[in-house]
């Protein structure tokens, strides 16, 4: 009997207990992921602390916090991964640019700017306004800029 099954209804249910259960550890779920590969279902939570570097031990705290209320709420069988997002991972939501805000990133634009050529910035994250953009400092000039979130092409935490 195949089961119909909508991944994004349960990626909302599931979402609030894993931020709570992250909270608890000091943590922040920057990523939830609930996806089918190879006739499988994985479920992937990356990590994040702003004071800190996430470690195995975080990994398994909110593993085994999370286990038994998260086969209540996921009517099939599935493999929970729970890790960092790693030190160059590309920004999935609006929501990493503020949350990475301070960080250094790699900011690769759809279009150039006005009187510019070059569409690939490393710089860093001043602020991230939901209807304004992105307020970066662009390290090869000084500069800082301005940019329309529609003109973003994709961003990644860069590290020297």
């Amino acid at each position: 009997m195949k089961q119909d099954l909508n991944r994004h209804e349960i990626t909302e249910k599931i979402t609030p207990v894993i931020e709570n259960t992250a909270v608890r550890f000091g943590l922040i779920p920057i990523e939830i992921e609930f996806v089918k590969e190879n006739h499988r279902w994985f479920l992937r939570i990356f990590l994040y602390s702003k004071e800190r570097d996430i470690t195995l031990d975080d990994c398994e705290n909110v593993t085994r916090s999370l286990g038994d209320f998260l086969d209540e709420l996921i009517p099939v069988k599935y493999h929970l991964e729970v890790s960092s997002p790693g030190l160059e991972r590309r920004f999935k939501s609006e929501k990493e640019f503020v949350i990475f805000k301070g960080r250094r990133i790699s900011l690769k634009l759809k279009e150039p700017l006005k009187d510019e050529t070059e569409k690939i910035f490393k710089g860093e994250i001043l602020d991230y306004d939901t209807n304004e953009g992105l307020t970066f400092f662009r390290f090869d000039d000084g500069r800082e800029l301005l940019i329309p979130k529609d003109n973003i092409h994709n961003a990644r935490l860069y590290i020297d």
